[in-house]
């Protein structure tokens, strides 16, 4: 089951960034999957589920957006290594 959430914008605003409404749309509901991720508030699947994408597209297109599919501290990586 899916809730939805409505947003106002103003309606010249996917034009002025030359999109379509469903462009802008889509694009929106990425960056709050993105930025949800990044903050580590939700996992991947979960955003990849928010912005209608599966998993792996989602990540992948991760850099789109400055933001890294792996998101560790040197520590958690030295001990990923050590280990594996």
């Amino acid at each position: 089951m899916m809730s939805q959430l409505k947003i106002d914008y103003p309606e010249t605003l996917p034009d002025a960034l030359q999109q379509t409404r469903e462009q802008f749309e889509q694009e929106a509901k990425m960056a709050m999957a993105v930025k949800l991720f990044e903050m580590k508030r939700i996992s991947s699947g979960l955003a990849a589920q928010l912005a209608g994408i599966d998993r792996v597209t989602f990540l992948l297109n991760l850099h789109c957006y400055g933001v890294a599919m792996i998101d560790l501290t040197e520590e958690e990586l030295i001990s990923d290594l050590e280990n594996a």
